[in-house]
């Protein structure tokens, strides 16, 4: 399978990071309605984000964004930007390093064991993957996330993105697609409940499935370099985050969809605007 960069390694979010809330006092420059008008939504109704909006994509930090970007990307213990569309990042299946020892002092059957009672860990990014095997574990999952999509909403945030829905891919066979599907369903209900969109991250091949969930656009990395970009946009229209880290797949994701889709290229670890390795450029 090929290598997939999902995040910078140095991301950390806490297990219960405090939010300050920021609410905007712009229009929401990235959003649409249901009628498509560009209008923030209503209190408790979830705006997607309009097509083809140029975003900036800050998991390795914060940054002031660029004036031409009209929607944002940032962790949740970030602070959104007023005047843009902003999608706040959670890692909704697997658990952060630094955040593991609270899983293990509070909630140790919600880690992922194998059958020698050994923790299933991601190598690539040292996180060990939540079990969403049971229908118990994902309610108890579904409550703790579910707290941090209510910080991101009141915060300020219009969408949330839950990472790793492709965890399963990871778990030697102990968790399977319909597990993973079945907390998504969760995470969507408790985003659209709190007024926030929500943003199907990878996992290409569930597409139409989580779509049909209720999620409400994607944010896909490296779909130009694997030639995916086209499932997403069947399942989700023009609305898709596209994240290329190679010049070759950025390329092919602007040849092919800069027209259509948002589509941006990063440096692998997503350094913040003037730092050594930073790189950004839009179609």
């Amino acid at each position: 399978m090929p290598f997939r960069p999902r995040r910078p390694a140095r991301l950390r979010g806490a297990l219960a990071v405090a939010l300050l809330c920021v609410p905007l006092l712009a229009a929401t420059a990235g959003c649409t309605t249901a009628d498509g008008t560009g209008r923030n939504a209503a209190p408790g109704k979830a705006a997607a984000p309009r097509p083809g909006v140029e975003f900036d994509y800050q998991l390795g930090g914060a940054s002031t964004p660029p004036d031409t970007a009209g929607a944002l990307v940032r962790d949740r213990s970030e602070k959104p930007v007023p005047g843009l569309y902003n999608v706040c990042y959670v890692n909704a299946f697997q658990a952060q390093p630094d955040a593991l020892g609270r899983w293990r002092e509070h909630h140790p059957d919600l880690l992922l064991r194998d059958h020698d009672g050994e923790l299933v860990v991601d190598e690539d990014w040292d996180e060990v993957l939540l079990d969403t095997s049971t229908q118990e574990r994902r309610r108890r999952l579904a409550k703790i996330v579910g707290e941090w999509i209510d910080g991101c909403a009141a915060a300020g945030y219009q969408a949330v993105e839950p990472d790793n829905l492709d965890s399963y891919e990871r778990s030697d066979g102990l968790l399977t697609a319909a597990d993973n599907l079945a907390f998504a369903e969760l995470v969507a209900e408790r985003a659209h409940s709190a007024g926030l969109a929500v943003a199907q991250k990878n996992a290409v091949d569930l597409a139409p499935k989580a779509r049909a969930l209720g999620y409400d656009f994607a944010v896909a990395e490296e779909c130009g370099q694997y030639d995916e970009c086209g499932a997403y946009a069947e399942a989700y229209g023009d609305r898709v985050f596209v994240v290329e880290y190679r010049a070759s797949g950025f390329a092919a994701a602007c040849e092919r969809w800069g027209g259509r889709l948002s589509v941006v290229l990063r440096d692998l670890d997503l350094v913040p605007a003037g730092e050594d390795g930073y790189r950004r450029r839009v179609c």
